[in-house]
């Protein structure tokens, strides 16, 4: 597939570039697994002085080994002897920025963890003894969310305070979803554009998957992902495990339960057994899994919560792939199909409405933007955008099928909220199924003006 998007972060990346050349820069890159990091990086500085060294779950001993092979052949620095320690190549390499300025990305910092936890005071000591001297464009690049906050954001933490620029790398967003979705299949229809925001969010690596080998619309993307080496069915234990360590059985069933449509802690808590309230404080605020939703308008004190699987391809493999472990285990990769089928026209409803939430999010000028609903969990109002400079609010209904909108039923809805909207001009919408993609006039007209990168 081809390179997209990140003008925004290939920028910044950029400056940080120039900036090194003066004063040595220390940035963190952040971002989940298959997220496009890597890629990234190696496009930023292509054709630059740079070292990409990956860190993999080996002894230090081994890693050392090939990474000290590696600045010989990248940077033409021949370290003689043997260095079985990462403190020890560290310190060459920044002896080496004394004299020559080149970028140093290590990739998958946080696994360092797991080799030798001593080495993140041993950087430290040799980032301060050094950062004053040289010259280096120095990234730590890492995909375990938790970790990476701790070692970089924890004051307790030997790091804590050196990094001087952060990059979050996030998924694309839907314009570039639909420019890439249109490049494959220009003919493409809504539930073709749905179906891979579902089951990729974004997530440039799973984009990728799928284009690669042709899965441009429902059918064909449904059939690859229920395919018995498809690796989208092993994907979600393959991000997770490793967060959550010995803990992941109890983690795994709290996301299968918020994503099977129990968002509420009571809810959760009768099916579990126990009070999982610092099981989803950990999900939200340490592993940032869950998103915590509260209707708009509501006061910050307010227990008036929903949870929500943040990630949709996690959502999407909670609720369809790891709720049928069995049927993966015995190959009826046919009924697993059937299944998702079956369950899926309604599971996207409220896909439909987050893409529409995200969809303004991204693109239309308005400072709020939320849902609403009674804290006896009725009646509910799908969106509602505010823009508090011109005094404007849209409120709308999101169903798959536009029949089943009633504005007369939503305005009556919205009645409730008035206290709230008195300074508003508010205008009423239904969105569904055939809002999701322009004219294919006007599709076409976007390809022209917006070639890929």
């Amino acid at each position: 597939m081809n390179f997209y998007d990140r003008e925004n972060e290939l920028e910044t990346l950029s400056r940080i570039m120039s900036q090194s050349t003066e004063n040595t820069c220390f940035t963190l890159m952040i971002g989940r697994r298959r997220i496009g990091k890597t890629a990234l990086l190696l496009r930023a500085f292509e054709g630059e002085k740079m070292l990409y060294l990956f860190v993999s779950r080996n002894s230090e001993a081994v890693l050392c080994s090939g990474f000290q092979q590696l600045a010989n052949e990248t940077l033409g620095l021949q370290i003689y002897g043997t260095i079985n320690r990462f403190r020890d190549l560290i310190e060459q390499l920044l002896i080496f920025a004394q004299s020559t300025h080149y970028t140093l990305i290590i990739d998958e910092f946080q696994e360092f963890e797991n080799i030798n936890k001593a080495i993140f005071s041993e950087i430290q000591n040799l980032w301060d003894r050094y950062k004053d001297r040289i010259k280096l464009n120095f990234i730590a690049c890492g995909s375990i969310y938790s970790l990476m906050t701790k070692i970089f954001e924890n004051h307790k933490e030997p790091l804590f305070g050196r990094m001087t620029s952060k990059i979050a790398v996030k998924a694309f967003k839907i314009s570039v979803l639909k420019n890439i979705l249109s490049d494959y299949n220009p003919n493409y229809t809504a539930e073709d554009l749905l179906f891979l925001y579902t089951l990729t969010g974004g997530v440039p690596k799973y984009i990728a998957l799928l284009m690669n080998v042709g899965a441009i619309n429902f059918s064909t993307m449904l059939d690859y992902v229920c395919r018995p080496d498809s690796p989208f069915l092993s994907e979600g234990k393959d991000l997770l495990v490793s967060e959550f360590g010995r803990d992941y059985s109890i983690y795994f069933s709290i996301i299968q339960l918020i994503a099977s449509g129990m968002t509420t802690q009571s809810e959760i808590d009768s099916i579990i057994g126990k009070n999982t309230g610092t099981y989803l404080e950990n999900l939200e605020k340490q592993y940032s899994l869950i998103v915590r939703n509260k209707p708009l308008f509501s006061k910050p004190q307010s227990r008036n919560t929903r949870w929500a699987v943040g990630d949709n391809f996690l959502r999407f493999w909670f609720r369809f792939i790891y709720s049928n472990q069995t049927l993966v285990e015995m190959e009826k990769f046919d009924l697993l199909k059937q299944y998702i089928s079956v369950n899926y026209e309604q599971y996207s409803g409220l896909i439909l409405e987050r893409y529409f939430r995200q969809k303004f999010a991204e693109e239309e000028n308005i400072t709020q933007i939320g849902s609403f609903w009674d804290k006896h969990g009725e009646n509910e109002i799908d969106l509602i955008a505010l823009n508090d400079f011109d005094n404007t609010a849209l409120v709308a209904e999101i169903k798959r099928n536009p029949k089943k909108i009633n504005l007369q039923t939503l305005k009556t809805k919205t009645s409730a909220l008035q206290k709230h909207l008195t300074k508003y001009k508010i205008s009423f919408k239904g969105l569904s199924m055939k809002d999701l993609i322009e004219s294919q006039d006007n599709k076409s007209q976007d390809n022209k003006n917006q070639e890929p990168r």
